[in-house]
């Protein structure tokens, strides 16, 4: 097991927005989405970031365990897209679980569900799923890619009983139309473990990343979410 290595972009010791309580957060490294609003650009190359073995993860994560216990939190996995290293996942829950702390994992839910897939859900404790966009045309140009099989993720969840939080950025114009809420919200009602669901407001505080990689930032001239907006969109999925 102590062979076993995974490629990390950061750390974050005391996250607040990634799940219950005070969360030390894994962001592990490579995505295979293409997310025009990415605001983790550099997490994208899957050869990038500092390869650690699961002993030395741990001991990261023991220096924090009496913050981030008492406050009903744990340890969130995000990325980039945690679910491409899907094999060094499952030993890494196994020892967090051993150890009483609860899991989250931050994925796009955009696999098949495979075996190791299978075993990562029945594992954690909560997943944090990002759908881009009900609508599956907005879904393809806003990130390259159908949302059909994070739709059928999503589904899985629900019908294996695996509590998930529901997450989709506000992008106006973009993925604010009235009608792809409303399918939203009637696809949320279909899933039965949905303890939450968030709007977080699109901003383009990502676009340094884009432009010190040497890309294009292609939503410039696509205005950040107001407070207004969230607002229409929550109460449009009765939030």
């Amino acid at each position: 097991m102590d062979e076993l290595k995974a490629r990390i972009h950061s750390f974050e010791s005391f996250g607040t927005v990634d799940g219950p309580g005070i969360r030390f957060v894994i962001f592990m490294q490579g995505c295979h989405l293409k997310c025009k609003y990415c605001h983790n650009r550099d997490t994208w190359n899957t050869c990038g970031g500092m390869l650690y073995t699961i002993n030395e993860i741990i001991a990261k994560i023991e220096r924090y365990k009496n913050y981030f216990m008492p406050s009903g939190g744990g340890v969130t996995i995000s990325g980039g897209e945690p679910l491409l290293q899907v094999k060094f996942l499952i030993p890494l829950i196994e020892r967090l679980k051993a150890d009483g702390i609860h899991t989250a994992i931050d994925t796009s839910g955009n696999f098949l569900i495979t075996e190791d897939i299978k075993k990562v859900i029945d594992l954690a404790d909560l997943f944090l799923l990002d759908i881009k966009s009900i609508n599956d045309e907005v879904c393809k140009d806003l990130t390259g890619v159908s949302n059909k099989n994070e739709l059928a993720f999503a589904k899985y969840l629900s019908d294996n009983n695996k509590d998930m939080w529901i997450r989709q950025v506000l992008v106006p114009g973009i993925t604010d139309n009235e009608k792809d809420l409303i399918d939203l919200k009637n696809f949320i009602d279909t899933l039965k473990t949905v303890k939450k669901v968030e709007i977080l407001p699109y901003h383009d505080m990502g676009r340094f990343k884009w432009e010190k990689l040497g890309s294009k930032y292609p939503l410039d001239g696509v205005p950040t979410a107001t407070p207004d907006d969230v607002d229409r969109a929550k109460k449009i999925l009765g939030i």
